[in-house]
């Protein structure tokens, strides 16, 4: 049948007719379904302008049209049937191309199976959409069912099958009431038709019918080949290869390794060194290693457990906004939720970044110092500069490529269509994410979250300016970091006054705003050099203990919380709908004192900890539990993005959107992105970690042994595979004479 469509296409125009015409008698019905389509679109448009005034008693009889309408798939097959030769029209004023003759051969076919009762094509209608439900509660859309669709295929000769085509009819509506059109004046309803119909093809003869039967401009169909999936898979491109091969073979090198170190390595001190950096075991040990650190005043534990519950928060928020932009069936809470207390916790998340920055400065000043000191002012800044290039970049390289190449491989559904969001600007920018200036150079961010890794990078680069000026002009020095805070922070207020910036949720952020007041690096630097600083004062005062009177440590701790509670709710009375605009003073005023208020409220929860005026806090931060999770939260980080967007590609119905039904898919979300992160630590953190560990000069030790402690806490975090979020520099991130960490390094 497939070499007579060939034949038949290139014959003349008027013979074609003539042949054809036995076809188009044949499937004469079909075009008065799409009019029953068009007629319900409008019935229901016309219901939504009439429902922003109804009273009670008052039902239009577009209403009782519309829920006496069966569903689309029913109405398509029915009209379809009835349709004319001259209603169908579909070849003037061209020639049909020979996919046309095939897409009208298969709808013929489709039609008589449909007459006959046969299930394939009963399955086709069946797996339509209809007009949402609920579509003044913000329901746009209806997903039909995506698996009955894609895996219809009936053979028709040896050479020919139909095969299901899945698409979205996008249905744009313009008299929508005002609360419903905030959100979106489209919807989006799923279509079933044989995969030989291009989306070209059937959007012409839609909107042939829209103009022939409504001729309405406020409403039109639209059909994008783009949103079309059919159960043939893609060819894979080189890099998809690439990337599968480069996992397949760490993979297999880490598997190779660990066999051969659990079988034929008993004595654990005779390992071979390659083989204990890419063995699983030997990196499992160290992650899971729980260190006693209470006898070493050197180590701050609590910042374990920061770490974590920040890491937490940008998870959770980060789901937050994945559901937001999930098909739901009620997005008209959206607009109420933003005016709820809770929803502070995740517009107002960013907070949870600053505790990594302010991390990220304290174990800066305090480690490095102190390696300085016992060094002699020595810093070898090339090598600085080169192991952390080393540790992080690979991993942010091979996260790249498993974004933009492994989403679509791994995932199918209604929404698998679309590739990952942000491919193109890693097709076009992805060397300025592995050179950390992509928040400057770029328009838009490759992974979205490696924003963070840009501004953190930048930050430590002029670490060593900084370790250097406190190392030999001391609290001068200080005195002058407390000065830049005051100007980095000024900067921030002038950028919000000069360009009228606002950061409200209910005012909308443009992308420059974004760009200016959350990308760039001067406006995460307060957190961080006040970490920074803080640091410097622990070295200065290690070891040494503060007496304060409980009327003392009870005003630090109520002093504490009223920053932190004041930085997450000081905008709610301003973020409600109704509100009346807040002025940019006020809003620049806000957001700039933030970003000192946050730090120093985390620096007197570390001084309370370190001091033993933590009480439960300390226990709670400090718990031995949030060591393993610590030292995962940078694959973690990098990895639970990758995993939420993979869940949203993968839903089949409509979700109902609220803070449980978010919280419990973030818990969800949470443990296959702990799995997957501790699957490629091993694979790729750990090893690369373990190489790039090997460049580090080895000297002899001239210092005193470690106490045992201090061993411990050594051996667990100079494994060369350990990064953690907000973690810019430890013990093993500068050149050290700590050498007795060589030693019991990977024990």
């Amino acid at each position: 049948m497939y070499i007579q469509y060939r034949a038949i296409a290139r014959l003349p125009s008027k013979l074609w007719y003539k042949i054809t015409g036995k076809w188009l008698k044949a499937i004469n019905r079909i075009s008065i379904s799409m009019v029953n389509v068009l007629v319900t679109l409008f019935v229901c448009g016309l219901l939504i302008v009439s429902a922003a005034q109804l009273k009670d008693g008052d039902v239009p009889q577009e209403y009782l049209r519309l829920m006496g309408l069966r569903s689309l798939g029913v109405e398509f097959a029915e009209h379809f049937r009835n349709a004319s030769l001259s209603d169908l029209d579909l070849f003037q004023p061209r020639i049909p191309s020979q996919e046309d003759l095939l897409c009208l051969a298969d709808m013929a076919e489709f039609m008589q199976a449909l007459t006959t009762g046969k299930l394939w094509a009963l399955n086709m209608i069946d797996a339509w959409g209809s007009i949402p439900s609920g579509l003044l509660y913000g329901n746009f859309y209806d997903l039909g069912n995506f698996d009955e669709c894609v895996e219809i295929s009936k053979e028709i000769t040896s050479s020919h099958s139909i095969n299901g085509k899945y698409c979205f009819l996008k249905v744009s509506v313009g008299f929508l009431p005002q609360s419903v059109a905030s959100l979106t004046n489209a919807m989006r309803i799923a279509s079933c038709f044989p995969a030989s119909c291009s989306a070209a093809y059937i959007d012409a003869f839609l909107g042939q019918l829209m103009q022939k039967l409504l001729n309405s401009s406020s409403t039109s169909i639209q059909i994008r080949e783009a949103t079309c999936q059919t159960s043939e898979s893609k060819p894979w491109n080189s890099m998809q290869i690439f990337t599968v091969v480069l996992l397949g073979l760490m993979g297999s090198i880490v598997a190779l390794c660990t066999m051969y170190d659990y079988f034929l390595c008993q004595d654990q001190s005779q390992v071979p060194v390659a083989v204990k950096i890419f063995s699983a075991r030997a990196s499992s040990r160290a992650l899971f290693r729980i260190v006693d650190s209470k006898s070493n005043p050197n180590i701050i534990s609590c910042l374990d457990g920061i770490r974590c519950m920040s890491l937490i928060w940008v998870v959770f928020g980060h789901e937050f906004g994945y559901e937001a932009n999930s098909p739901n069936v009620n997005n008209l809470d959206l607009l109420t939720w933003f005016e709820e207390p809770f929803s502070n916790f995740i517009l107002y998340a960013y907070f949870a970044v600053d505790s990594f920055f302010f991390i990220g400065g304290l174990l800066v000043a305090m480690v490095a110092l102190r390696s300085m000191e016992k060094s002699k002012g020595r810093l070898n800044v090339p090598l600085m500069y080169l192991h952390r290039f080393i540790r992080i970049v690979p991993i942010l390289a091979v996260a790249i490529l498993v974004y933009m190449n492994l989403m679509t491989l791994i995932t199918d559904g209604p929404m698998a269509y679309m590739e990952y969001h942000g491919k193109e600007a890693c097709e076009k920018g992805w060397f300025w994410t592995l050179l950390c200036v992509q928040n400057y150079a770029a328009s838009n961010v490759c992974l979205d979250h490696s924003w963070y890794l840009a501004v953190d990078m930048q930050l430590y680069i002029i670490s060593p300016l900084l370790l250097i000026a406190l190392y030999k002009w001391g609290k001068k020095a200080a005195a002058g970091i407390a000065v830049l805070v005051l100007l980095v922070s000024s900067c921030l207020f002038a950028t919000m006054m000069v360009n009228n910036y606002s950061m409200l949720a209910k005012n909308g952020s443009e992308a420059d705003t974004v760009k200016k007041l959350y990308f760039a690096t001067h406006t995460h630097a307060a957190p961080w050099l006040i970490g920074f600083l803080f640091g410097y004062f622990l070295h200065l005062n290690r070891g040494k203990k503060f007496q304060f009177s409980r009327i003392a440590v009870w005003s630090g701790w109520v002093l504490s919380l009223a920053m932190i509670f004041t930085s997450i709710f000081a905008m709610y009375p301003a973020g409600q709908l109704s509100a009346p605009p807040l002025s940019t003073l006020d809003e620049s005023f806000y957001y700039t004192l933030t970003r000192v208020g946050w730090p120093l409220a985390l620096c007197w929860i570390v001084f309370a900890c370190v001091q033993g005026y933590g009480g439960l806090a300390n226990s709670f931060l400090s718990s031995p539990l949030w060591q393993p999770l610590s030292r995962l939260s940078y694959s973690v980080y990098m990895w639970h993005m990758f995993m939420q967007e993979v869940n949203v590609r993968l839903i089949r119905t409509n979700n109902y959107f609220s803070d449980y039904n978010v919280m419990r898919e973030f818990w969800s979300v949470f443990g296959f992105t702990l799995l997957l992160s501790y699957v490629l630590y091993i694979t790729i953190e750990a090893p690369l970690g373990g190489l790039g560990n090997l460049i580090r000069p080895q000297r002899k030790t001239i210092m005193q042994p470690l106490a045992p402690s201090e061993q411990a806490k050594t051996s667990a975090d100079v494994q060369p595979h350990e990064l953690n979020v907000g973690r810019n520099l430890d013990e093993h991130e500068v050149p050290k004479i700590q050498e007795t960490a060589t030693a019991s390094e990977n024990q």
